[in-house]
């Protein structure tokens, strides 16, 4: 006569939001760099600029000295502020809402709809990616200004301490709104055509590329409504001696309405993201 064995052990509990939200973070990692065309558009592209800008310019003379070439600072100084804040707003807006879209239209969203998988976890996933990425990029833009264009950094540790506040809100601030975007592209081949051209505009209205006092007051005031010229004017705050504030739109960092705006952006792209996002289009 046989006896029943009866398992006694307890189920094994499936993985919270948390849990599969944090698992996602190295998957996604990889996906982002085994694609040659994000690499080169998000990842490498303000290590391209800034190369290009250092050569085009360098013979001008520093910037912001005197009649005399004397003081200021050099092209590639110059530029480093907001190359970074480029990096920030390529790694989450541009990044996701590329992606994003692509997934929406080859199925991807709609099979991971009928797994386990959250929203949230998936949030989690993506904003740790471009966690992962921006910092990498920021950490090699630094290392190669430093040690290949000769670019002194700030010594001061409250400096690093307003970067870092930059950063980490303006890649959150970025990730969320590149979450928002990616519901406008009709499909994931559309998507480089409407996302593109929105973030380069962006990036020369916005002080990144173009000497921001330069710029006629209207689009001045017009790029102020987005959070990549704040980015940018926080990392100048950063990067550049403090004689630059008086070149500022209004004289001054303003690094308090620098976190404001930031907090605002964070927000908006936080309800925007969180309301328009769906495993499949509501018109598929």
């Amino acid at each position: 006569m046989s006896a029943t064995i009866t398992d006694t052990r307890p189920p094994k509990k499936a993985p919270g939001t948390l849990a599969l939200g944090l698992s996602r973070i190295g998957y996604e990692t990889r996906l982002y760099f085994r694609s040659p065309d994000t690499l080169f558009f998000t990842f490498f592209f303000p290590f391209i600029m800034l190369a290009i800008f250092t050569a085009a310019f360098s013979a001008s003379g520093n910037i912001g000295g005197n009649a005399d070439g004397v003081g200021g600072v050099s092209v590639g100084a110059y530029y480093l502020p907001g190359m970074l804040a480029a990096g920030m707003l390529l790694s989450g807006v541009q990044n996701l809402a590329v992606d994003i879209a692509g997934e929406k239209s080859d199925g991807t969203l709609k099979r991971l709809g009928g797994t386990p998988l959250s929203p949230l976890s998936y949030f989690l996933g993506k904003i740790g990616q471009v966690f992962v990425t921006a910092i990498l990029q920021a950490t090699l833009l630094l290392l190669v200004a430093r040690f290949v264009l000769d670019i002194a950094l700030p010594t001061e540790p409250e400096k690093w301490a307003t970067f870092a506040w930059v950063f980490v809100f303006g890649v959150i601030t970025s990730a969320f709104l590149g979450i928002a975007l990616s519901a406008v592209p009709r499909s994931g081949k559309s998507a480089t055509a409407v996302v593109i051209p929105v973030v380069l505009v962006l990036q020369f209205i916005s002080g990144v590329y173009l000497q921001f006092t330069a710029l006629p007051d209207w689009m001045q005031n017009l790029a102020s409504i987005f959070p990549l010229k704040w980015m940018a004017q926080g990392m100048r705050s950063v990067f550049l001696p403090d004689s630059f504030a008086a070149a500022e739109q209004t004289g001054s960092w303003d690094l308090v309405w620098v976190a404001a705006a930031l907090g605002v952006w964070l927000v908006v792209g936080l309800l925007l993201s969180r309301m328009t996002f769906r495993w499949i289009r509501r018109d598929a």
